[in-house]
């Protein structure tokens, strides 16, 4: 299964509640910070949720 390196590149300061949410839920909470997980279509919502603030990567 692929997986998605996810980097969080602009702070949530000025975002709405739910996206901050949503950022916490993904394990997201300082700039510069890279997490990973499975591609899956929950993950993708997430990140289609706050897609201007993280940088997405794909790796094996």
């Amino acid at each position: 299964m692929a997986k998605l390196q996810i980097k969080l590149i602009k702070s949530p300061i000025s975002s709405q509640p739910g996206q901050r949410r949503t950022l916490r839920a993904l394990g997201l909470r300082k700039i510069g910070q890279v997490v990973e997980h499975d591609d899956g279509p929950v993950i993708r919502g997430m990140i289609r949720k706050v897609h201007f603030m993280v940088d997405v990567a794909e790796s094996e």
